[in-house]
């Protein structure tokens, strides 16, 4: 350690106790974000210490990084420098819950899987269904942006969280919204930070809406031998009276992998051996009500599926495989040892369209691929070289440039989510051109003037 490291160590231990900073470099590989690893990793206890700390590191010319349980530490992450992990994990609380007013306060560090405990005891849900959830915590969450296939029913995250208090780049304490449902007027300056990736601040609690858990609940799946009669499923579905909890979208790549052994070391849950009983597209709906409800949805979906065969699966085997769905980002990533998980959005009604573009383009490169296509227009489309040597890399580059002009001229969005560590110093997060890329740019020095925080998603937006 230099003596400028042990001074900063020196300084962050009188800010959270020696016992909670890490110096020890194996320690500090846990940490490493690409192929970069801290000097120091630091694990604040309240948000007058992550404050603290931050004026430190303004003083001191450092960069942080807020991190959680490190669950998305493997993402597309672009920074030039960086010092030292802000480990949230000890921000753990529940701040505050109101069953009777459906609101809740916690603090980042808690983990998705114990606050969900904490809400079924009083039959009562957070839509975070999002990937690596049984160690995800909602601070990580929220900072990196990974949506959940329960948008289709509840929104994303910025529908449902009420306010936020985070620190700036200058270490100062801020609160934007509030904590009840009918917040007053005023900007809401919180919702900058959702899939900000922690550049522009670091939250430090969270309030958000609470929903009463789903009673039961069914999966009506039906397959589909093309992408675009699945497509004219999820149409029908959308123009119909129905309101299903998840929709979804499965290539018969995605299929093959949410069936096999790797999924079940993710998500617990015995799945139906014939849930997907041939190769094919699948769509997948979830729904949940009384009896009457559950017997409508089942009997409205086969007619919409017309000649194609369908099942229905009942509570477990429908949780089972909603939450395989969940998962198939982690489950994407163990199948291929250079996965590259490319997240494209696009209108609704384009999204065949699209899967069919990028599924040609894949296939010319000689790459196999596999992708889910949500209900709402966002595709997670998975390139499965065989290797992640120069050669397959460099297929990897041409589709992603491919993908990017595709959703272009589709007025779409893409976005590179994973990828091998060895190739995010080549492969941008992002290559679209965007308007208004000045005004973020204004943002993030409002918000983090001395360029504090290490992240910097805009920094290879072209």
């Amino acid at each position: 350690m230099s003596m400028a490291t042990a001074g900063v160590s020196s300084g962050l231990a009188g800010i959270v106790g020696s016992a909670n900073v890490i110096s020890d470099p194996a320690q500090l590989v846990g940490y490493r974000i690409g192929d970069i690893a801290p000097q120091l990793a630091v694990r604040p206890g309240s948000n007058q210490e992550v404050a603290q700390i931050a004026r430190l590191a303004v003083s001191e010319g450092l960069t942080l990084a807020p991190v959680g349980a490190r669950t998305k530490l493997g993402m597309n992450i672009p920074l030039q420098q960086y010092d030292v992990a802000l480990d949230l994990t000890r921000l753990d609380r529940i701040v505050a819950y109101d069953p009777d007013d459906l609101t809740l306060s916690v603090e980042p560090g808690i983990p998705l899987r114990k606050l969900a405990e904490v809400l079924a005891a009083r039959r009562q849900c957070l839509p975070l269904a999002v990937p690596f959830r049984s160690r995800a915590t909602v601070g990580g969450t929220i900072a990196s942006g990974v949506d959940s296939p329960l948008r289709q029913f509840y929104g994303t995250a910025r529908d449902y969280i009420l306010g936020m208090e985070f620190v700036t780049g200058e270490g100062q304490i801020v609160k934007s919204g509030g904590r009840v449902v009918k917040n007053v007027s005023g900007y809401d300056l919180h919702k900058l930070l959702i899939g900000s990736l922690g550049s522009l601040g670091v939250m430090t609690k969270i309030n958000f809406r609470t929903f009463p858990a789903p009673l039961s609940m069914q999966a009506f799946i039906a397959h589909f031998d093309s992408a675009q009669e699945a497509a004219g499923m999820r149409q029908r579905v959308a123009q119909s009276p129905l309101r299903p909890l998840t929709m979804e979208i499965l290539s018969p790549r995605a299929a093959e992998l949410l069936s096999s052994g790797v999924p079940a070391e993710i998500e617990s849950g015995q799945l139906p051996s014939h849930t997907f009983p041939k190769p094919g597209w699948a769509v997948v709906v979830s729904h949940a009500g009384n009896e009457k409800v559950l017997e409508r949805y089942e009997r409205d979906l086969r007619q919409m599926a017309g000649a194609a065969d369908a099942i229905v699966l009942h509570e477990s085997a429908a949780l089972a495989v909603v939450g395989r769905v969940r998962e198939f980002i982690p489950v994407a990533l163990e199948t291929s040892p250079g996965t590259v998980i490319v997240k494209m959005s696009v209108r609704p009604g384009g999204m065949s369209e699209l899967l069919g573009d990028a599924a040609a383009t894949a296939e010319k490169a000689g790459l196999s691929w596999s992708a889910i296509a949500r209900g709402v227009g966002v595709i997670y489309f998975a390139l499965l070289p065989a290797g992640r040597n120069d050669d397959a890399r460099s297929r990897v580059d041409n589709v992603i440039k491919d993908l990017a002009d595709t959703c272009g001229r589709r007025d779409g969005n893409i976005a590179v989510l994973w990828l091998p560590d060895e190739w995010k110093s080549l492969v941008p997060p992002r290559t679209a051109q965007r308007s208004d890329l000045d005004l973020m740019r204004k943002l993030k020095n409002v918000f983090d003037p001395n360029g504090i925080f290490a992240p910097d998603p805009l920094a290879s937006i072209a």
